[in-house]
Order: structure tokens, then C-alpha cells, then sequence
């Protein structure tokens, strides 16, 4: 079951405080509709009372799909410079629901609610920092990507770029490179505001670059390795200065 609780949003348009449902946890396995409401950009969109301005809420929630093997923490972007010490507490926190801490627990949740918590494919932890990185999430295993080779190739991608759309790294750290689809050979690319959602610049590159870097992985081992350290398998880490503590 899905959780939702009532939240107050202040409302950009009129600044008007309005009430509103947000979510707290999604299990795509008992509501299907909500993997394509995130796919689609339509959920967590609201109304403000006041005004009718619609608003897309900041993602702070757990996704969960047994069915493809998917658990990810979703964060608002603003989080994301914050990311070693949310990794840490995230994977605590699957730790203990699904991984060896939570194993019995889970098992007898499992036959109590009819669901085969033990088959199907295991549990994959993410952790991902606003809408635009939980899409391509879910679009990464749609289409039969692994996340951390797909990281790498972006990163090779980014090198290789004739025209780079945007400065060279270090990155603006709003602005991020994220897939938006696959079309026969053609993968759709866009840079996004992490924030918003808002694309600034899309284009097409053939899928080869993931193909290649899947094929040959070993110029990029030290690289994969690294992206794949920890449950928070973005490039988006390699950019970003993380908070200073006082």
C-alpha cells in the first residue's frame, strides 16, 4: 500500500497556504498507475485552493516495485550536496526493511499480504535527488540499461560532445544530464533543471554509446567501480561540493 499524508504547500503564484496530500512511500506492485504517473511527469502535481495554480511538490519518498526489483529513496534535489550522509541513512533504512536485518520480518509480512516477497527479482537500493533522476531510473530498467554502465557512458558521452550544450564540468549543479527515452536505436537526452524538471536542451545519440562502454568496460572499471560504490549510482556525485558542516 502506498502512504500519503497531508502536508501544507505555500503556492509560488499567490502565496496562498494550502493543504494537500504528499506522498511518503509508493508500492508500484499494489498501485501500478503511479509508475506511470512519475513516467508521465503528472504525479505529485497539486492545486492551489486559492488560485488554481498548479504546483509540482518536491519528491520525499520511498518507491518500491518488488515486481522489478526497484526500492529507491527519493529526495528533493535541493538534498543533493548532502548526498554521503542521506546514503547512509538510506541504506540503513533499506537495511533494515529488506535487507539482512529485515529478512524474517519481511517474510512473514509477505505471507500475511498474499505477496511473494522472496521471488522475482532481488531488490536493487537506490538513492536518487529529485523527479528528473527517479525517471530515468525507471526508464533505465524499462529499457534493460544497468544504472552504473549508464553512468559511465553519460561521463564518456560527456567527453566526447562536439557542441557541449552547457559549460564543461564541473556542471551547474541545478543542471543535469538525464535520458528521457529510447526510440528504435536513438536514445533521448535532455538537459533538465534538477529542481523543476524543466528541460533547457534535448538531443538525440545513438544507443552505441551505452553498447559500447557495456562491451568493452575495462578502460572504465576504475570509473564503474566508483559510480558504484554505494546506492547513490548518479555522475551528478563527481559534480557536486558537498555541504559544509559548522
Amino acid at each position: 500500500m502506498s502512504l500519503f499524508v497531508q502536508t501544507e504547500q505555500t503556492c509560488p503564484n499567490c502565496r496562498g497556504v494550502f493543504s494537500c496530500e504528499a506522498a511518503r512511500s509508493v508500492n508500484i506492485d499494489r498501485c501500478p498507475d503511479q509508475r506511470a504517473a512519475v513516467l508521465a511527469g503528472g504525479f505529485q502535481r497539486r492545486q492551489c485552493s486559492h488560485c488554481a495554480h498548479v504546483i509540482l511538490l518536491e519528491p520525499d519518498f520511498t518507491y518500491l516495485d518488488l515486481g522489478r526489483g526497484q526500492w529507491i529513496a527519493v529526495l528533493p534535489a535541493r538534498c543533493l550536496c548532502d548526498h554521503l550522509t542521506w546514503t547512509a541513512k538510506k541504506q540503513a533504512l533499506f537495511d533494515q526493511s529488506y535487507g539482512a536485518l529485515g529478512r524474517d520480518q519481511r517474510r512473514l509480512r509477505g505471507r500475511l499480504q498474499g505477496l511473494a516477497q522472496d521471488s522475482g527479482p532481488a531488490l536493487s537500493p537506490r538513492l536518487v535527488f529529485g523527479w528528473p533522476a527517479l525517471r530515468e531510473k525507471l526508464l533505465l530498467q524499462q529499457i534493460g540499461f544497468a544504472d552504473v554502465i549508464w553512468e559511465v557512458a553519460k561521463l564518456d558521452l560527456l567527453s566526447r560532445l562536439p557542441e557541449p550544450p552547457l559549460p564543461e564540468p564541473p556542471l551547474p549543479q541545478d543542471v543535469e544530464l538525464r535520458l528521457l527515452g529510447m526510440q528504435e536505436t536513438q536514445l533521448q537526452l535532455a538537459w533538465v533543471r534538477a529542481e523543476s524538471g524543466v528541460s533547457l536542451q534535448e538531443f538525440q545519440v545513438s544507443r552505441q554509446v551505452y553498447d559500447g562502454v557495456k562491451a568493452i568496460p575495462g578502460p572504465w572499471a576504475a570509473m564503474q567501480a566508483l559510480l558504484g560504490a554505494s546506492m547513490f549510482v548518479d555522475l551528478q556525485k563527481l559534480f557536486t561540493e558537498p555541504a559544509v558542516r559548522r
